[in-house]
């Protein structure tokens, strides 16, 4: 088989806000099913609460996460049986990981409003373009609505909403925020189920063509919600860096799929071996001062398409997940 197998021409590849419409709307639709609430936000967008005054549910968070990925993608909830007191694990398999996971779901967009700051994921970043990350998957998208997430506990405020229909070129009626707390059952559900994302995100720091990952899969235990912010955003990190596993598909020579094997696990980053609450606490809440190599799955298989063979790197901690889970059994 020849090694010119690559990822679909981006000139190709659909609109992701195009793609996630239909699912937007069950979600807005199904409100009551879901527990969720749908009201109308600063300049008549639409805010979908998935925690914050509304309980929400597991079910919420797997639409969510799909939404994320820019409806080119699924999660669904499966048994983990590797982990003996974990025993459900959130599952990921996208149709286009390159442009799912890095053009839609990864949390790319910094928003900073007075008192108020998040990070927004999902397929209103390709319709907005800031990122120099679109510049470099030569993506751009086009559509006349977009929805984007945002990990927060309150509601966003109207400059929020002028930004990005300004950088979106659409109506604020035309524009969804999502909003999922990493304290509730949807927030925990969807930063999960970030594994793949996070696999991907690595993969293109360690400059791999991303063009020749042509296919990925990937999963990671779901952890209980924790009380509160940090302890939730420890357990969701620990759940990838310390439970996680990606499957990546590649195009190329067998050495270099077994060097991208041997450089993604999370065991290569100097601040691996401790819950993620710990080291966030050690660096006094400096998120970018800890090592970025620690973001990734802690086990990968690294397929080469053309020979077929398969390489394996990293294993998971079950030692430290049980700690940050805050097991309490014999």
């Amino acid at each position: 088989m020849s090694q010119k197998i690559t990822n679909q021409d981006p000139g190709q590849w659909p609109s992701v806000n195009a793609a996630v419409a239909p699912l937007v709307q069950c979600l807005v639709e199904g409100a009551a099913s879901l527990r969720i609430g749908v009201e109308k936000g600063p300049k008549g967008c639409t805010v979908v609460d998935c925690g914050i005054n509304h309980p929400g549910g597991l079910e919420a968070g797997l639409l969510v996460t799909d939404i994320c990925m820019g409806g080119l993608g699924s999660a669904s909830l499966q048994p983990a049986w590797s982990f003996a007191n974990w025993p459900w694990a959130i599952s990921i398999h996208s149709t286009n990981p390159v442009l799912s996971c890095l053009g839609s779901q990864y949390a790319g967009w910094s928003l900073a409003f007075g008192d108020f700051f998040s990070l927004g994921s999902g397929p209103a970043r390709a319709l907005a373009g800031r990122e120099d990350l679109f510049k470099e998957l030569g993506y751009t998208d086009k559509a006349d609505a977009a929805c984007l997430v945002l990990e927060v506990d309150k509601a966003p405020p109207e400059e929020l909403v002028e930004k990005v229909t300004e950088d979106c070129g659409i109506a604020a009626k035309n524009l969804t925020l999502i909003l999922t707390p990493t304290t509730s059952l949807a927030g925990s559900l969807q930063v999960v189920g970030r594994v793949l994302e996070v696999a991907m995100h690595k993969v293109h720091e360690l400059h791999f063509p991303l063009e020749r990952v042509i296919d990925g899969m990937a999963s990671a235990p779901l952890p209980p919600v924790a009380g509160n912010f940090l302890a939730g955003m420890g357990r969701t990190n620990d759940a990838i860096i310390y439970g996680g596993a990606a499957h990546l598909f590649v195009s190329g020579p067998d050495d270099e799929a077994q060097q991208l094997a041997t450089d993604l696990p999370s065991s290569n980053s100097r601040d691996y071996g401790k819950p993620f609450e710990e080291t966030f606490k050690a660096v006094k809440g400096d998120f970018y001062a800890i090592d970025g190599s620690l973001f990734s799955p802690a086990r990968v298989i690294v397929t080469a398409m053309e020979s077929g063979r398969s390489f394996h790197a990293g294993e998971v901690n079950e030692a430290i997940l049980n700690t940050s889970f805050g097991y309490e059994g014999a």
